[in-house]
């Protein structure tokens, strides 16, 4: 791809981009949320036409003018949330959209041969053809896309943060599948925030900042990461994490959050903590573990029986009633789960407090805005245009954007699931010191991520979580990485 530009209604989305991938090789874009990886690989996949620019493939210029026109010349891409059909067999979603047919009538046999061959191939061999994709673990339903990407002969797979959905023993398989296909000559641009994969399955980086390209065909195992970091940003992020209190400072703090042997069936049993004001908990495990639905089961999102406190008041009812007490919840599935994607920005952020700005049924939509722009000045959310559909922002500004929901009204507890899933390192650290700073301010939280390292930077003490259970709790400063990560795989507490 040379000199690519793209330009939407009052924004330059690409402006000159180059990237250059090689056949057997796996390129690494990156950039922060908004530097216009999106754009650039929605046109590589023939969904945005190029305003300027050429794109050559296999040493011929390439016109793609459609998605289908890419997929039929070797370009697959597999998107963040997965295009799967879950209640289709694994064969039915391989040829999806091109089935092995004869007179009208699909050949299930010879579907079932050719997804088995493709499944070998990428070596998962086990996954049976006839399985039903939603019973399927998301290790599982990446190699269903990959298969399906190499049922059109693709010789070019854009992954975009493949490993996002995955547990810590997941991703080594993906890696496993990643490395089998590079070694049959496909080509592989995989889109990471995740630094230490990229140093890790990358052969050469290419990086975006604002549209532009800044650096080309950098090494991936030995460029330093305070470059790619520097290069990404404009600026080093040294210190990622804010400084958090002494553990002894919570002592005389008042106790916001009392959980007692909580348990739902199939997903965690007898899991007892409390959380002081101003303290951030966080809860360490595998994906599968109980830990998001611990956190749906404070909420009152998930059936559950033992005894939830939120600041001496029992919590009992839906999440209707939790919020009315001073709850908060960022859900890991925002998009689907905690944003009204085609609606404002102004009206995702007031939705939780529509009463506030409401009199005889009439709202007052001057104030309901006013709030709103306080919060996002506050967040220095990016673009600051109340009236922007919010599907249109960044992962890192969609994620203040449910976060100021919640700080419209003053929350006592705020429960935050995977905070930073999809967001760039430079957003990354806004959003720690914006959730260090409402703990600092009185709030009580309760989080939940699948980077141990955020887990244990952000965290003022950790409970870690294996099989539905609490087997060790602990200051954060008196845990590090690899002993978390020997207790949750192993399941020993050391």
């Amino acid at each position: 791809m040379r000199g690519i530009v793209k330009q939407f209604p009052g924004v330059r989305a690409l402006d000159g981009v180059d990237l250059e991938v090689r056949a057997g090789e796996v390129h690494c874009l990156l950039g922060q949320n908004g530097a216009g990886k999106s754009t650039l690989i929605k046109t590589l996949a023939g969904a945005h036409q190029p305003d300027e620019g050429t794109i050559t493939l296999a040493g011929e210029e390439a016109r793609l003018s459609t998605p289908i026109t890419a997929i039929k010349l070797g370009i697959s891409t597999i998107y963040q949330e997965l295009d799967l059909v879950d209640g289709l067999s694994v064969a039915d979603n391989v040829f999806l959209g091109h089935e092995k047919a004869k007179l009208g009538f699909t050949r299930t046999s010879d579907t079932h041969r050719a997804t088995s061959a493709l499944l070998d191939r990428l070596g998962h061999g086990e996954i049976s053809p006839a399985t039903e994709v939603g019973s399927l673990p998301p290790a599982g339903k990446q190699v269903v896309s990959m298969a399906r990407a190499l049922s059109h002969d693709a010789r070019l797979i854009v992954m975009d943060e493949p490993s996002a959905a995955l547990a810590h023993d997941e991703v080594g398989n993906l890696f496993r599948t990643i490395r089998e296909l590079t070694r049959q000559g496909v080509a592989i641009i995989y889109i990471s925030h995740r630094l230490e994969e990229i140093r890790e399955i990358g052969d050469r980086v290419t990086v975006l900042k604002d549209g532009r390209t800044v650096a080309v065909g950098l090494d991936a195992k030995d460029t330093p990461t305070s470059k790619l970091v520097s290069l990404m940003t404009g600026r080093s992020v040294e210190h990622v994490f804010p400084p958090r209190p002494a553990p002894e400072s919570f002592a005389d703090r008042k106790v916001l959050l009392s959980v007692t042997e909580l348990s739902s069936p199939g997903s965690f049993s007898d899991v007892s903590f409390e959380i002081r004001a101003g303290e951030i908990l966080g809860l360490a495990g595998l994906v599968g573990s109980g830990r998001s639905e611990i956190l749906e089961a404070v909420y009152g999102a998930r059936s559950s029986a033992g005894t939830v406190v939120l600041d001496g008041r029992r919590v009992k009812g839906g999440p209707d009633r939790s919020v009315r007490l001073g709850m908060g919840f960022a859900p890991e599935e925002r998009k689907a789960q905690a944003l009204l994607l085609d609606q404002s920005v102004a009206d995702n952020i007031t939705l939780s407090a529509l009463g506030r700005f409401s009199r005889w049924g009439w709202m007052d939509r001057g104030r309901a805005h006013r709030e709103a722009q306080r919060q996002v000045d506050e967040l220095d959310l990016r673009p600051a245009d109340l009236n922007r559909a919010i599907r249109t922002l960044s992962g890192g500004n969609q994620q203040k954007a449910v976060l100021a929901r919640w700080l419209l009204d003053e929350r006592k507890l705020l429960l935050l699931d995977e905070p930073t899933r999809g967001v760039d390192i430079g957003a990354r650290a806004e959003l720690y010191t914006v959730i260090r700073r409402l703990a600092d301010s009185g709030v009580a939280v309760l989080l939940v991520s699948s980077e141990v390292p955020e887990v244990l930077g952000l965290s003022d003490r950790v409970l870690v979580i294996r099989e539905g259970r609490v087997i060790h709790s602990a200051d954060a400063q008196d845990l590090d990485e690899h002993r978390v990560l020997d207790m949750i795989m192993e399941g020993s507490a050391l």
